[in-house]
């Protein structure tokens, strides 16, 4: 009984020492090692006193890292971490007879660097800039996302899923374009990437790198004030002011042009003051304002002159000469003792002209001022060594009559009549404007631009068509002409035109009311009256329509009456209403019929018995009668007995 005691102790003591060998492996799987860092993985034993131990790849690859074990612990470090240490390492305890075995996955991954942001150069506002954000040595990047924001708003995200080819560390990059404005100076622009990967810090896994904005605006509009003046005595001073705009403001740099084209520095303030001027002094001064954005540059030309001596032209730099007229060029000197003159045109072309000199004063008369006349004329005056030269510039101007108003026709309502305006013997015609205005109201406007070289008087036309209504009678139609040229000072520069609108209304309505009827007994009166509507009121015309189409004008009154009348005057009367703007008729036939007796008294056969003896009778006695005149006179004609009988 007790052997068998003594064997069950032993079988628990070898199963209880089983069940307690085992081994931990850390830290937890999966282990994320940063490339070019230090990782350890360490494996512990418990429940065996002298452990063996042994570490492996999963695939059977070199460990490529060193094994150290002491006691219960072993530990495989790898320094640096590289791609080749992304494996499932196994870890395996030996103890007696008894084994164990644990794994854990390393990852590896690259996140090393802070971001950096890439600008091509300085930003200017209103020139589109791309800007880069760039993460250096990133691995895996198929789970990298990137995010560019400025003033926090964001501009653009990117996540790279495309497939990795293979383990390499690679810089990723995220491009944005956009265009600078003013209110961007002194924003942060942001870049933001995030290493989406489990078992690391936050902050080992986001990385952001910020830059603040510096907006630029290339210099311009630079200008330069001198005082007193750029042409100054010798021994004289001037002083020089110049300005520029930009962002940041530009710094000023004075500096004078040499012969040879190079520029001589001078100054770096806003003003460059010279004084004691001398004649060498004269030249080019260069004002430049310079910032990270550009240059911007205004030239100055001194002239320094030896002596105080001016020349006045008149009537001033420009006149004005009508064309047939007579002008008269002024150059005088001042300050000279014996000057000299001399007068030419800019393209050396005759003078046409006359010039007298006398003391201080040359003329130059041009009479009868023509085309050829219309130049830039130069008085050159020569006072010892110094020569100066002034220019007064002739322009030719004609306009001599007011705009002439003419209509295509009558005005009449409701039908559209065509307005022109012209205004004769124009020059230059390119500097006229015509203005059509009706009832103080523009209608038309049209200026003419021709080309300047043409030299020849031409008339300037205006055009309107408009239908007129009757509120337009009375209202002014206005032609306005104006030549634009500043010269004239004296002389018109508009003239104008003006007709009163009369518009007619064309008769219509014309009727004819016929009393008592149009139906009448011969030898009884009737009276026709016309009617017709119009502006003015129409004018009356009587006609009676004869065989042949033609009409036979019978009265110009508003009434047409016949007494008496006869069965020939039965036939189509007309009448027509007419005025200047037009014609309306209107028409009706009268029918005359025979009187008839009482039949009441006859009967049919003395009826026709009584009717055959009133023609019979007639009848012979006309026959007598003419047969009579016939003896006497040779002929006859029943024509002319109806005529001489009416």
């Amino acid at each position: 009984m007790e052997g068998i005691s003594g064997a069950l102790a032993l079988l628990w003591m070898v199963f209880a020492a089983s069940q307690a060998f085992k081994i931990e492996i850390s830290p937890g799987s999966p282990v994320m090692a940063q490339i070019g860092a230090s990782v350890s993985l360490t494996c512990r034993a418990t429940g065996c006193e002298a452990p063996a131990f042994s570490w492996r790849t999963q695939i059977d690859s070199p460990l490529n890292g060193k094994v150290r074990s002491a006691g219960s612990t072993s530990t495989l470090t790898m320094d640096p971490v590289s791609f080749e240490n992304e494996h499932s390492y196994l870890c395996t305890a030996t103890c007696g007879a008894r084994k164990a075995e644990r794994s854990i996955e390393v990852q590896v991954y690259s996140f090393p660097k802070d971001l950096e942001i890439h600008l091509p150069g300085p930003l200017q506002v209103g020139q589109p800039v791309t800007v880069t954000c760039l993460v250096p040595d990133v691995y895996p990047f198929d789970r990298l996302e990137i995010d560019l924001l400025k003033d926090n708003h964001l501009l653009k995200n990117q996540e790279f899923l495309e497939p990795m080819e293979g383990k390499s560390l690679k810089n990723m990059s995220l491009e944005v374009t956009f265009t600078p404005t003013r209110e961007d100076m002194g924003k942060a622009l942001v870049c933001r990437a995030t290493l989406h990967i489990t078992g690391v810090d936050a902050e080992l896994r986001e990385r952001e790198t910020t830059k603040e904005l510096q907006v630029y605006v290339s210099p311009k509009d630079t200008t330069v004030s001198v005082s007193p003046s750029t042409r100054l005595q010798e021994g004289g001073s001037v002083t020089m002011t110049c300005a520029s705009e930009g962002l940041p403001a530009p710094q000023i740099v004075w500096s004078r042009k040499l012969d040879n084209g190079n520029l001589q520095p001078l100054s770096g303030n806003a003003t460059l003051t010279l004084i004691a001027m001398r004649m060498e002094d004269s030249g080019i001064y260069v004002c430049a304002g310079v910032n990270l954005a550009g240059e911007d540059r205004k030239e100055v030309e001194l002239l320094v002159q030896e002596k105080p001596f001016t020349v006045q032209i008149g009537p001033g730099p420009q006149v004005a000469a009508q064309l047939g007229g007579a002008v008269v060029l002024t150059c005088g000197a001042t300050d000279c003792e014996a000057p000299s003159f001399s007068w030419r045109t800019q393209t050396d072309s005759p003078l046409s002209g006359q010039v007298r000199s006398e003391g201080p004063r040359s003329t130059l008369t041009l009479s009868p001022v023509g085309f050829e006349n219309e130049h830039l004329y130069l008085c050159t005056v020569t006072c010892g060594r110094k020569k100066l030269e002034k220019g007064i510039k002739v322009d030719l101007y004609s306009f001599p009559r007011d705009p002439e108003i003419e209509t295509s026709g009558v005005l009449v309502s409701g039908s559209p009549v065509t307005v022109s305006c012209k205004v004769p013997e124009v020059y230059p015609l390119e500097r006229l404007e015509i203005q059509l205005l009706k009832g103080g109201r523009v209608v038309k406007n049209k200026n003419f631009l021709m080309g300047a070289d043409k030299k020849s008087l031409e008339t300037g036309s205006l055009e309107v068509t408009f239908v007129p209504t009757t509120e337009d009678t009375g209202e002014a139609l206005v032609c306005l002409a104006q030549l634009h040229m500043d010269e004239l000072d004296l002389e018109p520069t508009q003239r104008q035109s003006s007709h009163t609108l009369y518009v007619n209304i064309a008769p219509r309505n014309t009727s004819i009311q016929v009393s008592p009827s149009s139906i009448l007994e011969e030898g009884s009166s009737v009276t026709m009256t016309c009617s017709s509507d119009g502006l003015p009121a129409p004018r009356f015309r009587w006609s009676r329509q004869l065989k042949n189409g033609q009409l036979q004008f019978l009265s110009e009154n508003t009434t047409l009456t016949l007494t008496s009348t006869r069965r020939e005057d039965a036939g189509i009367y007309v009448c027509e209403g007419s005025s200047l703007a037009g014609i309306s008729r209107d028409e009706v036939e009268l029918i005359i019929q025979g009187r008839e007796g009482n039949k009441d008294y006859f009967s049919p056969g003395l009826l026709v018995l009584y009717c055959a003896s009133s023609l019979i009778i007639p009848a012979i006695g006309m026959i007598i009668y003419f047969a009579r005149k016939a003896n006497m006179k040779g002929s006859y004609s029943l024509v002319e007995a109806q005529k001489s009988k009416v």
